[in-house]
């Protein structure tokens, strides 16, 4: 695309701000609610996008990691993201927050990060020199720049009001280690900046140097672009068979199968050579499977399309004039006479772009509009089986499906992509067998008001009702918990090996100095607020069916065993530690040697 003059080689992704609100519009961007699982997929899609060059330092392309930080709020309520200050701590910002911008650049090395809109604690994130130049730059070892979303300087001086003047603004930004404004406002005002002796020519070549850095590492400033790595693409290679299979083949490994009563899915062959009623309102969907910040799609397989393929006949009806499902007039009654009179009725609902999006923060978990009423109608007529899609970035509050013994079998999709009604058809009529976890808590629409947006707390306050977030620290009812997600199959594990006992040894000047990973005396118990439970490794492997296949998980005890204290400094607790793995439960005794005393 760059080559044929249709992009740049510079890509503001991804976002790996942690999931932290079921209600948060753009959640659909990011991978989750897990600090481990969003720093493995920050610094894999990093390293997959750049592509850099181990000999030269040469990039494909320039990723960039954003909104650092503690960014996950966009229009709730009356509070907005351009005015919203986040109050953390400095424990969540360690064990929570930061943990996938620090794999972004330590692990993936990032060329780039983008701080947000929001302030952290009273001070706008692009104007915070501890997080610019102390966080990301010295602490991280960032090689590259630092840019700020755009017209956030503009923001903090024109909506938060943190500066007296605009020249004020772009030295504090510049200052604190900003290399690049995505607006105008360092184009306008930097030369007076300069002019009142506020800004000097270091702060103004650092960050010359910083971009330009990035910019000669992507061949920018070569003679001869034709003769660069990657010189030789073009249109030819885009929308290849084999691009497209990836776009099935990605959407498939994201359905997650949530509910299969009596075993009811996969459909049967004899079930495909009947009467298939396909119904909702995103039965025929297409922009909406790409959710935002897509490229344009090389075609769309719709899900009425994906089942067409697979039964003899796809009876169709969208029982909602649109995904807002609002109003007297929809057409409920015509999908539940197609479900009447077919074999098996597959629906189609979910959220989209006008309920969740950048801007626009939900209010509920429910379905919206009478989409709930349609699932249940159509349920109540079926003489078949009732297989329920959902497609949505965000949980759903399904508990009405999830106990509706008609409805056989619930799939969430997510937003699925250009293939997604294949890859659904692939999934229910047995052709891929799911795999996919939830990413996030499904939590039950009474959360909500628990929990306000702006109550930036990971942890439980039990003595003011306030329940904690995510499955790290949230202990009560869910629809569905994080890594939720069934299978056709069933598996069992056994531990082939692991120690029962493991030893952290601390030189003693080591013990001394270190400030930022500290082991605790043997009588001391947990930092305050340790987590609940905490993923600390995962693969992904393919099982043959009857087949065996042994998987060795590593597990880093300094990042995956450590908990942040109440000042962010990360501790390892001695004493028994327990590791669950599948349905087995192994325990391991941490010990501490401390070398040279």
């Amino acid at each position: 695309m760059y080559n044929g003059g249709q992009a740049g080689l510079t890509f503001w992704s991804p976002n790996v701000n942690i999931f932290r609100d079921p209600r948060w519009g753009r959640g659909q961007e990011t991978p989750g609610e897990d600090p481990a699982v969003a720093a493995r997929y920050a610094a894999a899609y990093v390293r997959g996008l750049q592509q850099q060059q181990p000999s030269s330092g040469r990039l494909k392309l320039a990723a960039c990691c954003k909104h650092f930080t503690a960014y996950d709020l966009d229009n709730w309520s009356g509070t907005d993201r351009f005015h919203f200050n986040a109050v953390v701590t400095r424990q969540d910002l360690e064990d929570t927050f930061n943990v996938p911008f620090r794999s972004c650049v330590v692990d993936g090395g990032a060329a780039s990060v983008m701080c947000s809109y929001n302030q952290v604690n009273g001070v706008p994130t692009c104007a915070d020199a501890a997080f610019l130049r102390g966080t990301i730059r010295r602490r991280w070892g960032l090689a590259g720049y630092i840019v700020s979303d755009c017209d956030s300087v503009d923001v903090f001086y024109s909506d938060q009001h943190y500066t007296r003047t605009r020249e004020d603004a772009v030295a504090a930004t510049l200052r604190a280690g900003l290399d690049l404004d995505c607006g105008p406002f360092l184009a306008q005002y930097t030369e007076g900046a300069v002019a009142q002796g506020k800004v000097g020519d270091g702060d103004i070549d650092a960050a010359v140097t910083n971009t330009v850095t990035v910019q000669m590492r992507l061949g920018m400033f070569d003679d001869d672009p034709a003769a660069q790595p990657f010189g030789h693409l073009g249109p030819q290679h885009v929308c290849t068979a084999a691009h497209q299979e990836l776009a099935v083949e990605a959407a498939r490994q994201g359905i997650v199968l949530l509910k299969n009563d009596g075993r009811a899915l996969p459909l049967s062959q004899a079930t495909a050579r009947r009467a298939v009623a396909v119904v909702g309102p995103h039965a025929e969907a297409t922009v909406a499977m790409i959710g935002n910040y897509a490229g344009k799609p090389c075609r769309y397989t719709t899900p009425l399309q994906g089942v067409a393929r697979y039964a003899a006949r796809a009876a169709h009806q969208p029982g909602c004039t649109d995904v807002a499902c609002a109003g007297g007039a929809q057409p409920i009654a015509a999908a539940v006479d197609a479900a009447r009179r077919a074999d098996a009725t597959i629906v189609v609902a979910g959220l989209d772009q006008k309920i969740e999006a950048e801007g626009l923060d939900r209010a509920s978990l429910l379905l919206p509009g009478r989409q709930a009423e349609l699932i249940s109608s159509v349920a109540k007529a079926s003489k078949g089986p009732v297989i329920l899609v959902l497609m949505s970035g965000g949980p759903i509050d399904i508990g009405f499906a999830q106990n509706d013994p008609k409805i056989a079998g619930i799939l969430w999709a997510g937003y699925p992509g250009q293939a997604g009604g294949q890859a659904i058809a692939d999934v229910i009529f047995g052709h891929h067998n799911p795999g996919g976890k939830l990413p996030v808590t499904w939590y039950p629409q009474d959360y909500l008001q628990k929990v306000p947006m702006t109550n930036m707390a990971m942890r439980a306050n039990p003595a003011k009702g306030y329940p904690g977030r995510t499955y790290r620290f949230y202990t009560g009812p869910t629809i569905h918990p994080f890594g939720h997600g069934l299978s056709y199959t069933s598996f069992t594990h056994s531990i082939a090996h692991a120690p029962s006992q493991l030893t952290v040894r601390l030189s003693a000047a080591a013990a001394s100095t270190s400030t930022s990973l500290n082991a605790t005396s043997a009588a001391a118990r947990h930092p305050r607020a340790a987590p609940v439970r905490q993923l600390v490794a995962f693969e992904k492997v393919h099982v043959a069916a009857g087949g065996t296949a042994r998987v060795e998980m590593g597990i880093d005890v300094c990042d995956g065993l450590s908990v942040a204290d109440r000042n962010g400094v990360r501790r390892i607790p001695v004493g028994e530690r327990s590791l669950i793995i599948g349905e087995l439960t192994h325990t391991v005794t941490i010990a501490l040697e401390q070398l040279g005393l």
